[in-house]
């Protein structure tokens, strides 16, 4: 029996000594709190009595607890070892690799359904958006505008256009897209449908973004060193012991310095004021850089105030030979005299005509060099005016053009082609309009004797050689372009011009029907060209039927003798010319109504 219950007997396993060993810790630790809380209260009482002898006694009470305390951290330290060894011995039943493998399989999974669900998101994100329905344009258009609304769907109408063909809504065209673009853009940045329409036509979608977005931040601000009174190291020294940061503009000028912050006024310094620096835009740069003036030379600045232009070519011909600075605004006259003065340009006579008039003022063939600066639209400089996002219409801008053309005509007739050293003429606007440049050009290329060279800048994109339906003559790609997203200055055009002969006239100009209906602004379609033809021979057998009829009733009346002197010429009567000319302006009036007609019906 005795064997039997031997044997019936467990031993204790190690998780039980381990749990019985941490009960009496517990025990132990608890019993240890109890006692240390009495002891604390009896220090209490017997401080507050006053006596040493309490102190005493509970000093010796507590070297008994210490001792009994230590004895039992031995025991429970010897038990701690075993505990951590039965510990370890239960963890080398795991096999760690084993363990790694599955968390790294695990996260792979979870690393593989995240790219999944990725891929299927931009898969389905071109079918999540679509173009807004009538109904929806028309609600959208009695609430207030939702711009963050249209802010994504312009975002997302220039990403389906980049990849049209693989993005696009099904049975949705190139043209839905554009449409809503140009009616988004309108809402969201404030231009009207015209603007908008014209930079859609010149630009990709996503540049159209970019150039847009740069409209809505101020360009640099630069400043020019006048080389008549200082150094640009000199000056940029000075400058920024004031407290003005700056630095060179670029490599393409010797003379811009770029600003980036300021504590005192730019425009207000001891040195502005001494006429060391003028404040101008960087694009300003580029015409005077373009017509390079020589020392002693005959030029003429044809729109001049307030003078940024004019003093930097002074100060390129070092004060000398004579500069004709033109304005036709009388207001702006103030501006251009106190700069060419606070500058100390001496070699310039200011004056005030229409610049059409010039050459009449000035003479014709008696400039070595000219600069147009063209008024124009303004539509590259909307950074700076904001109103021409509205302002602006077809109608201006086909002014402008036309005025533009009068004039770059004028300042070809003053340029003289023999001229040892020049015989140039720079023609610029702040436009981007192809109708104020690349069309402005070729019309002067077809109406004088002149061809365009380099312009003599480094950077700059290349004038369109066609544009749409219009195509223009090859060597406009000479002409340069500036733009803000691209080269960080305002939208600028620069086209150099050489004047081969002093004739008005250009072998192969074009018929006279053509040349009247350029001087309109109109273009001319090929196929109404041989109406007009019909109409002007109809005229002249109506001219000369009249004079025929002049012409007999003349020898009729006549009745020379051979004695008797010859009779003088007598003109038709008046009333049979003015018949006449009546005639040949009502049939020219229906040929432009029929043609204008046309052209709206196409």
């Amino acid at each position: 029996m005795a064997i039997k219950g031997k044997k019936s007997q467990k031993k204790p396993n190690r998780k039980e000594i381990v749990s019985v060993k941490s009960k009496k810790k517990n025990d132990i630790l608890s019993e240890s709190d109890m006692e240390d809380e009495e002891l604390q209260q009896q220090q209490s009482i017997n401080s507050d009595e006053g006596g040493d002898s309490g102190s005493e006694l509970s000093l010796d009470g507590d070297d008994t607890y210490a001792r009994d305390v230590l004895g039992g951290n031995d025991d429970e330290v010897k038990g701690s070892g075993s505990d951590s060894e039965l510990d370890s011995g239960s963890d080398s039943d795991r096999d760690p690799q084993a363990e790694s493998a599955a968390i790294d399989r695990e996260s792979a999974i979870v690393q593989q359904e995240g790219q999944d669900e990725l891929q299927l998101n931009i898969k389905e994100q071109p079918d999540e958006f679509r173009l807004p329905t009538q109904e929806e344009l028309e609600e959208e258009a009695r609430g207030p505008p939702d711009l963050t609304g249209l802010q994504q769907r312009i975002k997302e109408i220039v990403r389906i256009l980049s990849n049209f063909s693989s993005l696009r809504q099904e049975g949705a065209t190139r043209k839905q897209y554009i449409e809503q673009l140009k009616l988004d853009l309108g809402s969201y940045y404030g231009y009207n449908e015209y603007l908008i329409s014209s930079f859609v036509e010149m630009f990709p979608p996503v540049e159209l973004m970019e150039l847009i977005e740069a409209f809505e931040k101020p360009r640099p601000i630069t400043l020019r060193t006048n080389t008549l009174k200082t150094r640009r190291r000199d000056l940029a020294g000075v400058l920024l012991n004031r407290g003005i940061n700056l630095d060179p503009l670029s490599k393409w000028s010797k003379v811009g310095l770029v600003v980036y912050d300021h504590q005192v006024p730019y425009g207000a310094t001891p040195e502005y004021m001494a006429g060391h620096y003028m404040v101008q835009s960087a694009s300003s740069f580029l015409p005077v850089m373009a017509l390079a003036p020589q020392e002693k030379e005959r030029i003429v600045d044809m729109a001049a105030s307030p003078g940024g232009k004019t003093t930097y070519i002074a100060a390129l011909m070092k004060n000398t030979g004579i500069i004709y600075a033109n304005e036709m605004k009388e207001k702006r006259l103030s501006k251009l005299t106190s700069n060419l003065q606070r500058l100390g340009v001496t070699n310039t006579v200011v004056c005030s005509y229409d610049g059409k008039e010039l050459p009449k003022v000035l003479g014709h063939n008696t400039a070595d060099r000219v600069l147009l600066d063209a008024p124009c639209s303004g539509t590259g400089v909307i950074s700076k005016d904001e109103s021409v996002k509205t302002s602006k219409n077809a109608i201006d801008v086909q002014n402008f053009s036309r005025l533009q053309k009068e004039l770059i005509l004028a300042a070809i007739d003053m340029v003289d082609a023999n001229s040892k050293s020049g015989g140039y003429v720079v023609y610029s606007t702040c436009s981007l309009m192809v109708v104020e440049n690349e069309d402005v050009i070729d019309y002067a290329l077809k109406k004088r004797d002149v061809k365009l060279v380099p312009c003599g800048l480094d950077f700059g994109r290349p004038g369109f050689v066609r544009f749409r339906e219009r195509r223009f003559h090859p060597s406009l790609e000479k002409t340069r372009r500036f733009y803000p997203h691209v080269h960080n200055m305002d939208g600028f055009f620069v086209a150099k011009l050489k004047k081969m002969s002093n004739s008005k006239g250009v072998p192969g100009t074009y018929s006279e029907v053509q040349e009247e209906e350029v001087e309109e602004g109109s273009e001319i379609m090929e196929e109404e060209i041989p109406q007009q033809k019909q109409k002007k021979e109809v005229l002249r057998k109506e001219k000369k039927t009249s004079n025929d009829a002049s012409l007999k009733r003349k020898k009729q009346e006549e009745k020379p003798a051979a004695f008797e002197k010859r009779k003088k010429y007598k003109p038709p009567p008046r009333e049979e010319i003015s018949k006449a000319r009546e005639e040949k302006r009502e049939a020219l009036r229906e040929a432009k109504k029929k043609t204008k007609s046309s052209i709206k019906k196409r």
